[in-house]
């Protein structure tokens, strides 16, 4: 049962970072949203040619997603309650508080694009989207600090020993994994990571 609820969460998060490749990407190449944000010239070349209906698909396929993925955070919650009662609570606390979040943050990021070109891509339409962003960033930030307790849990009762898998298993953790993939121009690096977190914990357990 554990396995199968793994692998769940790992073509989760797969799904997840082919969501985030459509909120990214447009038929042409990658959008450089960076550079979007000097001017509103600058912006309306970036999305010249993205297809509006990609923001929406990736924030219904976001939804179902991150609800797949969400159900192995909490999978290891539980099991954690074998090892340490506590790191089981602040782990199934901390999925929770990343969980709810990011899912706002997800639907929040589709819909700023797709509003930016639903609204003619205009100096207002810009203006509009980007405080909007700005306004909602909490989500980003509270949902990417509970998955850093998570993670950094998972990654000490592991290395210390404390779980039946060997100390050398931490690396499947998406924390280290990340320092590894944050210099490539891979695309969707953190659901990446999870990904090879949770196949690499399937393998294991």
């Amino acid at each position: 049962m554990l396995k199968i609820v793994l692998f769940i969460a790992f073509i989760g998060h797969v799904l997840c970072g082919i969501c985030d490749c459509l909120l990214s990407y447009k038929p042409s190449g990658r959008l450089d949203l960076k550079g979007a944000l000097k001017s509103s010239d600058r912006m309306r070349e970036v999305f010249n040619d993205y297809p509006i209906k990609w923001a929406l698909v990736s924030i219904m396929l976001g939804v179902c997603a991150i609800t797949m993925f969400g159900f192995g955070y909490l999978e290891l919650s539980k099991c954690m309650a074998e090892y340490s009662g506590v790191a089981s609570w602040v782990m199934y606390i901390s999925a929770i508080v990343f969980l709810i979040p990011i899912v706002c943050h997800h639907i929040i990021c589709g819909l700023v694009e797709w509003f930016y070109v639903r609204l003619g891509k205009t100096d207002e339409a810009r203006e509009t989207a980007l405080e909007f962003q700005k306004k909602t960033i909490a989500t980003m930030i509270v949902g990417y600090l509970g998955l850093a307790v998570f993670l950094i849990t998972l990654f000490i009762m592991v290395l210390t020993g404390k779980t039946p898998l060997p100390q050398w298993a931490c690396v499947f953790n998406t924390l280290p994994l990340m320092l590894v993939l944050t210099p490539t121009k891979l695309p969707a690096k953190g659901n990446i990571a999870g990904a090879i977190m949770y196949l690499g914990l399937i393998v294991l357990l």
